[in-house]
């Protein structure tokens, strides 16, 4: 083969790798500028939540959370300028475009919700019943992480919890017991939850 002919398949090899390179150059820059999935708002409501009610600093606080066309609006009562302040951070989550926060700082905020739970009732002033602390347990089991893939029964008598089935790792049987621990009216839980 001549010198020539080994050049032009060299320089023919050339543009075919550029070419290649290029189009994958095109296909990746194409992939990163499509805009990420637009998530609805109830999705984000349901989100932020989530986020109020398993958070230490905001979870005996009643703050209701509307989000209309991906900006959240928070309102409600808590004690402290912190509490209102975290409650803001926390309703930041992913898709939020504006958090708009019209929470009233109240220092008889933690008075009200120490009389409601006396009365039996919860921040929201819902009565709080084995049904309603069993629904409660399930709905914050299916926002964690932890908890994915997981099968858990939970059944509340006299407002002592239990939980049966299985969860993927230790961490997850702990961090279950601790949500259930957390919901109002609840005295106890037993945790007889296995991992498999």
């Amino acid at each position: 083969m001549s010198r020539n002919a080994i050049a032009a398949v060299g320089i023919g090899f050339s543009l075919l790798v550029f070419g290649f390179t290029a189009s994958i150059g095109l296909i990746a820059q194409s992939a990163m500028s499509q805009p990420a999935p637009k998530v609805d708002d109830g999705t984000l409501k349901d989100r932020i939540e989530y986020r109020l009610d398993t958070n230490d600093v905001t979870r005996k606080y009643d703050i209701k959370v509307k989000v209309n066309m991906a900006a959240a609006t928070l309102s409600g009562d808590v004690a402290t300028a912190a509490q209102k302040a975290e409650a803001g951070r926390l309703a930041k989550v992913s898709g939020v475009t504006v958090v708009n926060n019209e929470i009233t700082v109240t220092p008889d905020a933690d008075k009200t919700l120490a009389e409601r739970t006396k009365s039996g009732l919860s921040k929201t002033g819902e009565a709080i019943t084995d049904a309603w602390i069993t629904t409660k347990v399930h709905w914050f089991f299916m926002g964690e992480d932890l908890l994915k893939g997981s099968d858990i029964n939970v059944n509340t008598n006299d407002h002592v919890v239990t939980l049966k089935g299985t969860v993927k790792s230790a961490a997850g049987k702990a961090r279950a017991e601790v949500l259930a621990k957390r919901t109002d009216g609840v005295k106890s839980v037993v945790n007889s939850l296995t991992i498999g």
